[in-house]
């Protein structure tokens, strides 16, 4: 299957699962790393936390035919390495032969759902470290959101010490993304000052038993001059995060050129900013990302 077709995507489903599972055996694999020795991912595992918006689109992402589209527009482009999804997304894309070189990273952690009183609670609802092997995938992300007056913090932290030791044990990357956050107005909030951001750094760089194949993906703080010194929190490899979408694309595009340019920056992982940028021009915006590596 080579072209989006909802109709063929269910039929296949419905009649042959086991496709699934076939398609991920005879997929084409390639090292974590190219020749650049950087990464450039689009994420798009937002709608299983509930978090369907993009922009001013309350509901951009529940339409998974223009979701799929988006993504194989994307993967296609020159530079891009792979996706990060959930199981539903990354097999709809291994059915449409959307995967073939690149790398494949599964989301692991999806519990904690967009506005619920357990979201700081994020539980591992997603991929297994034995789900993303037999699967021949390539690495697993795991969210780690801290807030020292939720008691479901620290169950968020043993899953991911869990994981990234399950991670480890097999050989797989275990890509971290942590935050320090509060609840303002009933509502989770990441804290996003350079000090928050570094004490979540040190903190996520600590966990498991061994963090040899530990990456963090962080997110780029607002005062481009303190960048350096947040980074400095670890040796670990880094990626950084898109986030929202942006009102100013150019700021966000200085920010992130800034911030590759230190040793331990390894790339992008970039999901609605890419996949519903404000011209709607995802080619355009995948390759000025790309443009940054």
């Amino acid at each position: 299957m080579s072209t989006l077709s909802i109709s063929e995507l269910t039929h296949v489903r419905a009649t042959r699962p086991e496709a699934i599972a076939e398609a991920a055996a005879a997929r084409t694999r390639r090292p974590l790393l190219g020749d650049t020795g950087r990464l450039m991912i689009v994420a798009a595992d937002h709608p299983a936390r509930g978090a369907l918006a993009a922009g001013s689109n309350p509901m951009a992402m529940a339409n998974r035919a223009d979701l799929l589209e988006r993504l194989c527009t994307a993967l296609q482009r020159p530079g891009v390495d792979g996706v990060l999804g959930t199981a539903d997304i990354l097999e709809d894309l291994l059915l449409l032969g959307a995967l073939e070189g690149k790398v494949v990273i599964g989301s692991m952690n999806r519990g904690g759902l967009a506005g619920a009183a357990f979201e700081l609670d994020d539980r591992f609802t997603g991929h297994r470290a034995a789900d993303i092997e037999r699967m021949r995938f390539d690495a697993g992300k795991l969210l780690l959101r801290m807030d020292p007056d939720d008691p479901g913090t620290l169950n968020t932290m043993c899953g991911a010490a869990n994981a990234i030791n399950e991670l480890a044990e097999r050989g797989l990357m275990a890509m971290v993304e942590p935050f320090l956050s509060r609840r303002v107005d009933g509502r989770v909030r990441n804290d996003l000052s350079p000090e928050a951001v570094a004490r979540s750094i040190a903190i996520a760089s600590g966990l498991g038993g061994t963090s040899a194949y530990t990456w963090l993906k962080v997110p780029v703080v607002d005062d481009i001059d303190q960048i350096a010194q947040v980074m400095e929190a670890t040796t670990l490899p880094t990626v950084l995060l898109g986030g929202e979408v942006s009102a100013d694309p150019a700021a966000t595009h200085e920010r992130w050129h800034k911030a590759l340019q230190l040793p331990n920056v390894r790339g992008l992982v970039v999901g609605r900013t890419l996949l519903y940028p404000h011209d709607d021009d995802v080619a355009g915006a995948v390759d000025a990302a790309v443009a940054l590596l």
